[in-house]
C-alpha cells in the first residue's frame, strides 16, 4: 500500500485542477509520477478520488441537487425539468466512453495527452476571440435560463473531454459560451454536469479494477479522496470569482506550458 502522504498530494492536486479548464489527468500524470506511484492502481486511484470532487460540488451546491428532487417554483432548473437537463448533457459522453473505453485508454500516450493540451488551449483561445466582446450581451445569464437545446449542446462539446488531457471542465465551459451561456455561468454548469458523468465513470472503473485492491487500500482512498473534496471547494469558489473579471486564456498559455512536462514525464 503506498503512504497516505502521497494520497494526500494525489488528492490535493485533484481537488486544485479537476474544475478548471486545465486537466486533472495532466497534472495527476506529473504527481503521480514525482512519487513514484504509477501503474493500473495508479490510474483507478485518479479516478475514483474524483468521488471526493464530486462531493465538494454537491455540497457547494446542495440547494440546485435538493431542487431536482423537491421542485421549486423559483427555479426552472428543479424538478424534472432540471432532471431532464443533467441527462441530456451527460447521455453523449457517457454512450460515447462506454462505446470507446478500449480506445479512450490507449490514448493515454505522451503525444496523445499533450495535444490535447496544446489542442484545448487554442480552442479555448478562439473562443474568446469570438466570444469574449459578447459576454454581457449572452442571453443565458443562470442555470435557471439554460435551454434544452444548449443541454444537449454541451453534451456534444462535453465529449471532446474523453481525449485525455482535453479537460472536461475546459470542454463544457467552451461548449456553453459558443452556445450562448455567460462564461461564469457555463463554469458553474460544468461544476454540477460533473457530477452525474464522473460518479458514473468513477464508478465503472472501480468495479473493473477492484482484484487490484484489498481493504489495506481503503484509508488510502479516503484520505485522497477527503482532500480532494477540501481543495476542491477551494478551487471552485476562486474560480468563479476569478472569471467574473478575466477570461479564459491565463488558462490556456498554462495548457501550453503544462505540455512540454507531461510529455516529458509521461515519456520517462
Amino acid at each position: 500500500m503506498e503512504s497516505l502522504a502521497a494520497a494526500a498530494v494525489l488528492g490535493l492536486v485533484e481537488g486544485l485542477t479537476e474544475f478548471l479548464p486545465i486537466s486533472s489527468s495532466g497534472h495527476l500524470v506529473i504527481a503521480s509520477d514525482m512519487l513514484g506511484f504509477a501503474g493500473p492502481r495508479a490510474a483507478t486511484f485518479g479516478v475514483v478520488i474524483q468521488v471526493g470532487a464530486i462531493l465538494a460540488v454537491i455540497a457547494l451546491y446542495w440547494k440546485r441537487f435538493f431542487s431536482l428532487l423537491r421542485p421549486q417554483t423559483d427555479s426552472a432548473f428543479s424538478g424534472l425539468r432540471g432532471i431532464a437537463l443533467l441527462i441530456l448533457t451527460t447521455l453523449p459522453g457517457a454512450g460515447l466512453g462506454l462505446a470507446l473505453h478500449s480506445f479512450i485508454k490507449s490514448l493515454f500516450t505522451p503525444e496523445s495527452v499533450a495535444a490535447a493540451l496544446v489542442c484545448g488551449a487554442l480552442l479555448m483561445l478562439l473562443t474568446e476571440k469570438r466570444m469574449a466582446s459578447r459576454q454581457s450581451s449572452l442571453p443565458t445569464a443562470s442555470l435557471d435560463q439554460l435551454t434544452m437545446k444548449q443541454a444537449l449542446g454541451i453534451g456534444c462539446f462535453q465529449c471532446l473531454a474523453l481525449w485525455p488531457g482535453f479537460s472536461r471542465s475546459a470542454s463544457t465551459i467552451m461548449g456553453g459560451m459558443l452556445l450562448g451561456v455567460r462564461r461564469e455561468t457555463a463554469a458553474e454548469y460544468s461544476f454540477v454536469a460533473a457530477v452525474p458523468i464522473i460518479s458514473g465513470a468513477a464508478g465503472y472503473d472501480l468495479l473493473k479494477s477492484l482484484p487490484l485492491f484489498t481493504a489495506a487500500d481503503v484509508p488510502f482512498f479516503l484520505v485522497g479522496s477527503a482532500v480532494a473534496f477540501l481543495s476542491a471547494v477551494v478551487a471552485m469558489r476562486s474560480f468563479i470569482a476569478l472569471l467574473k473579471h478575466n477570461t479564459l486564456r491565463p488558462f490556456a498559455f498554462y495548457r501550453i506550458v503544462l505540455a512540454v512536462p507531461v510529455y516529458w514525464f509521461m515519456s520517462a
